[in-house]
């Protein structure tokens, strides 16, 4: 059985420098997480130690992603040249392995216009896709200057995988502070601050009308739609009031994939497939923050309810999504 893993991260040292080199109040604290114990070392490699430990795994394609925050805090011309840089090394790691290797583009997105050329350019060096986050500076991706971008995205065919984000200083001060730094960091990210921030981007990607004008284009959630699969009831009265179309859970099921980030938790699995379909589920691992074994992947895929969910999931969605019909 082929395992395609879709959120599989790396690292470009001089965006690292970057970011650390901003003012405290543009930083992104989350970056810390690059460098705790041996992440540093797999996320920088993108060659044969990465692709041994996929061979452990029993990974047989791995779509390359640049670890969080991607250039979302960075100056429009830093931006533009380090995602350049970022997509073009993406693309020769590719080159070299080009049977276990695909990569998602960075995008510059201080200027929409610009992101969406970036997508262009990346789409023609072989990215499958598009990875971004909720809001930059302090303008969400569903602003309309981005209204371009989500345009190429759909007539190119490049899925837009929102991931999750370091909420705003202030947000972080007044609803995650107060405990101690640690903790503090923590309920901030990937303990809950991070999915509430990603399953609200991809809310308001929906209330803006973004699929009404764009039907064709995708969206990819994380961690099992970053706790929005759970709040569909609720959200679907949101529809009337934004004018929209369809119900907010009728978007999901049509234009939003979600993927496991490594949370190989049956009851997870079970609540996603009764909230949307197997067409919609994505295998991935969040590497290297997580790292499930051979053995763990394969008891977690006894979960599924037939043979044929789980061949989608593990690599027949990716693969029709991002990879085209005869992808490996």
């Amino acid at each position: 059985m082929a395992l395609i893993a879709i959120e599989e991260h790396w690292n470009l040292p001089a965006l690292t420098s970057a970011v650390k080199a901003l003012p405290e109040d543009r930083g992104d604290p989350s970056i810390v997480f690059d460098e705790m114990g041996d992440n540093l070392e797999h996320l920088d490699d993108l060659g044969d130690a990465r692709i041994a430990f996929m061979d452990a795994q029993g990974v047989d394609v791995q779509i390359l992603s640049l670890a969080p925050p991607g250039t979302q805090p960075l100056d429009a011309g830093d931006a533009l040249a380090l995602s350049r840089r970022a997509n073009d090394l993406a693309a020769e790691a590719v080159g070299r392995h080009p049977t276990r290797l695909r990569a998602f583009a960075t995008l510059p997105m201080t200027d929409g216009a610009v992101a969406a050329a970036e997508l262009e350019r990346a789409a023609g060096l072989g990215a499958v896709g598009a990875m971004v986050y909720g809001r930059t500076g302090d303008t969400p991706v569903d602003d309309p200057r981005y209204d371009d971008l989500f345009a190429a995205a759909a007539a190119l065919g490049q899925p837009i995988f929102i991931h999750p984000q370091v909420p705003p200083r202030a947000v972080r001060e007044t609803a995650y502070g107060g405990i101690a730094p640690l903790t503090d960091l923590a309920l901030a990210t990937f303990g809950w601050g991070w999915h509430l921030e990603a399953g609200l981007a991809a809310l308001r990607v929906i209330a803006r009308g973004t699929f009404d004008r764009h039907p064709d284009l995708q969206l990819v959630l994380g961690h099992w739609g970053e706790v929005l699969l759970f709040w569909l009831d609720r959200a679907d009265s949101i529809a009337r009031a934004a004018g929209l179309d369809r119900k907010v859970s009728d978007y999901v099921r049509s234009n939003v994939h979600i993927t496991s980030s490594g949370m190989l938790n049956p009851t997870l699995l079970r609540h996603a497939l009764e909230v949307t379909t197997p067409d919609r589920l994505l295998f991935s691992t969040d590497y290297p923050f997580q790292r499930p074994g051979r053995e763990d992947i394969a008891r977690f895929l006894t979960a599924f309810p037939d043979d044929e969910a789980r061949e989608q999931f593990t690599a027949g969605n990716a693969r029709a999504l991002f990879l085209g019909a005869s992808g490996s």
